[in-house]
C-alpha cells in the first residue's frame, strides 16, 4: 500500500504564489510519475502538470507559470504556482504511478485533494 500526503494549498490573491507538495509513502520500488490535476466545482478532473524521468507535460493554461519538480529521495512532488489567476481555483490532486514491493505491475494513487483558492 501507498500513502500520499498532500499540503500547502488555501487562499491568495491574483498574482501570488503557492507551493503544493504531495510526500508518497509505503511499499515503494520505484516511481513511474507524479503529478497534479485540478478539479473545479462542477468540472471534471484535469491534468495540471506531470513528471516521469524522462518528461514533463503542463497543461496549456498553466505553461509559464506553473512548475512541476521533484525529489526522489523523498518520494515527493512539488507544485510550484506563481502568477495566480482566479481560474486556477479548485481542488488539487497529487497523482502517482508506483511500482510496489509486493505486485509486479504499477498501480495509480490518489493523494486526498487539497484546495486552492485565487481572488481577484
Amino acid at each position: 500500500q501507498v500513502q500520499l500526503v498532500e499540503s500547502g494549498g488555501g487562499l491568495a490573491q491574483a498574482g501570488g504564489s503557492l507551493r503544493l507538495s504531495c510526500a508518497a509513502s509505503g511499499s515503494i520500488r520505484s516511481i513511474n510519475r507524479m503529478g497534479w490535476y485540478r478539479q473545479a466545482p462542477g468540472e471534471q478532473r484535469d491534468l495540471v502538470a506531470a513528471q516521469t524521468s524522462g518528461d514533463t507535460n503542463y497543461a496549456d493554461s498553466v505553461k509559464g507559470r506553473f512548475t512541476i519538480s521533484r525529489d526522489n529521495a523523498k518520494n515527493t512532488v512539488y507544485l510550484q504556482m506563481n502568477s495566480l489567476k482566479p481560474e486556477d481555483t479548485g481542488v488539487y490532486y497529487c497523482n502517482v504511478n508506483v511500482l510496489g514491493w509486493s505486485s509486479s505491475y504499477a498501480l495509480n494513487y490518489w493523494g486526498q485533494g487539497t484546495q486552492v483558492t485565487v481572488s481577484s
